[in-house]
């Protein structure tokens, strides 16, 4: 096996949030009365990516960190210069007038022939089509062509993943799914280890090694990542200095951990939700676990306006909701019986 190590990935997400890119959105889903916009599901798949890439071994670069739209142009500069490996953008296609709700769906990836690694860039392409499919089962369409300018202008070989139709009603509801975008996270890692012929690491518990104070990474930077997503403000170096540290203690209270500021087990599995589904959920839980339950109630079209990991009022509602809905008990209260629903469940249906 090759030494992942050697290999500098780059990632990109199309589109922007912050402003939202004009267009880039599904139509309006019931039930919440707005879009899911397609960079919600691009940037959240690209970091789950980047997650799986460093927890490979791989050097990783980031293209496109910003939230706001970023020029093709400028992110090619950054690209050449970086002297990637390979690169992989994350993209949500779209069919029709982008207004209504059609049967067009599935998974499309696309290299450029222009590229100077044509060939690289396809095979490149067909693996990543062959690991998401197999991490996802989503329905498959093709592996195909196009001459946009981020495939078709990098020095290096580059695939775009069109994971599935935000026109297409089911497949829109996938956009905000924790899973299915962490599954095309994985899955994408995977072709890329096959392609490069690199080991590929799962996610897995004992795969991520005891870290403390003082160390340096790729498993410090995926600590400083994952702390972000529950609203640090930490810098990716993978350096665990002071800041990190005390964003490692608040997180442990909040998770109801040791907290001892050291990232081991249990720790690990509350950063990584390994094992969401264990835990009973409640008004006024803040545990890493509420922040999943509400990514799957929004997928699922129960009204969520805050995703920030907090059990209030509004979580409760659309607990309660779906427990209703789903023949269950409606205390408000997460447990075995809503969390066995929940994994279960493809959401609302439509009523349009």
């Amino acid at each position: 096996m090759a030494n992942a190590s050697d290999y500098l990935i780059g990632a990109n997400d199309e589109h922007g949030l912050n402003p939202p890119t004009a267009g880039k959105r599904t139509p309006i889903m019931p039930y919440i009365g707005r879009s899911f916009y397609e960079n919600e599901f691009n940037r959240e798949a690209k970091t789950n990516f980047i997650l799986a890439c460093l927890r490979c071994g791989f050097r990783v670069y980031d293209i496109h960190p910003e939230v706001q739209d970023t020029s093709i142009s400028t992110r090619v500069v950054r690209a050449n210069r970086a002297g990637l490996t390979l690169l992989v953008t994350f993209a949500y296609n779209a069919f029709g007038t982008g207004t209504t709700f059609n049967s067009a769906r599935g998974l499309e990836v696309y290299y450029s022939p222009y590229n100077p690694y044509p060939s690289e860039s396809r095979a490149l392409s067909e693996e990543i089509f062959s690991e998401i499919v197999n991490f996802t089962g989503v329905r498959e369409r093709f592996v195909g062509t196009t001459s946009i300018g981020v495939l078709s202008n990098v020095n290096c070989p580059s695939s775009l993943v069109e994971a599935g139709f935000m026109t297409n009603f089911e497949e829109a509801k996938l956009m905000l799914n924790p899973n299915f975008t962490r599954g095309v996270g994985e899955g994408t890692c995977s072709g890329v280890c096959n392609y490069l012929g690199v080991n590929y690491v799962p996610l897995e518990l004992s795969n991520y090694p005891t870290i403390r104070q003082g160390d340096r990474s790729n498993f410090v930077t995926i600590l400083q990542i994952l702390l972000n997503q529950y609203g640090y403000n930490l810098s990716t170096d993978g350096i665990f200095g002071g800041n990190t540290y005390r964003a490692v203690l608040d997180f442990q209270k909040n998770n109801i951990l040791s907290q001892d500021g050291i990232v081991g087990p249990n720790t690990w599995t509350a950063l990584l939700n390994l094992d969401p589904t264990s835990k009973i959920l409640r008004r006024g839980s803040r545990e890493s676990a509420v922040l999943y339950l509400q990514k799957l109630l929004l997928s699922f079209l129960y009204p969520i306006t805050m995703l920030d990991g907090i059990f209030g009022a509004e979580t409760e509602r659309a607990v309660r909701a779906f427990q209703t809905e789903n023949g269950l008990i409606a205390d408000g209260i997460v447990g075995p019986n809503t969390w066995r629903a929940l994994q279960n469940s493809t959401g609302r249906p439509n009523n349009q």
